[in-house]
């Protein structure tokens, strides 16, 4: 058992957290503070703190597991264009020639990854350009998205769009060429082409 009361909170957050992440707590799951608390080792009080965390991060409703519906989708897409395709612009202007290096090492490594292994290159992609924004507003409402939109992933392998690596190149020609312009009206076409196939995709698995 965790003995100090801040690690408790701490490793209990990250347990739940990682669970949901890895799909094991599955989105609509009812939590239980006793139950969590038996599991994990520790007592009621820190489940409490890290439920109250993760209810501040979206990710539990109403005492249950998040499980985002289309609409969800939808509106985060919507976000993610607006604030992403300036960024994008911002990136144009200001990416310092070293974090051009790391956006395209972010490409060879999207290149050599499989499936949903391209999660993390392409996080780190879309992560390099936003931080170009310079603000700490959006940048922090695009980290509080991030988690939300990764438990779409656990249910579709979204990585296997078509061209999705070729636009991603695209983005960092334009941005490697300072052409803001193109690169925000890239970065937005790429996001709905994502927001699309996303939604195609959800559509078949539910069957509609």
């Amino acid at each position: 058992m965790v003995s100090d009361k801040k690690s408790a909170q701490i490793y209990a957050y990250e347990y739940i957290r990682d669970r949901m992440l890895d799909g094991t707590y599955k989105g609509g799951m009812k939590v239980v503070e006793e139950r969590l608390a038996d599991e994990i080792g520790v007592s009621r009080t820190p489940i409490r703190e890290a439920i109250r965390r993760l209810e501040q991060e979206g990710l539990i409703k109403d005492k249950h597991i998040y499980d985002p519906t289309v609409q969800d989708l939808i509106n985060i897409y919507e976000m993610r264009i607006l604030v992403e395709s300036f960024a994008a612009q911002k990136a144009a202007k200001h990416m310092t020639p070293e974090t051009l290096k790391e956006l395209k090492n972010t490409l060879k490594e999207s290149r050599k990854a499989q499936s949903k292994n391209i999660y993390a290159a392409n996080q780190r992609f879309h992560d390099l350009i936003a931080g170009e924004c310079r603000n700490p507003k959006m940048i922090e409402i695009l980290e509080k998205v991030r988690t939300v939109f990764y438990l779409f992933s656990l249910k579709l392998d979204i990585y296997k769009r078509p061209q999705l690596l070729d636009e991603h190149e695209e983005i960092y020609k334009a941005i490697e060429e300072r052409n803001e312009e193109l690169a925000g009206e890239l970065m937005a076409n790429h996001l709905r082409n994502d927001r699309d196939f996303t939604l195609e995709e959800l559509s078949a698995v539910s069957g509609k």
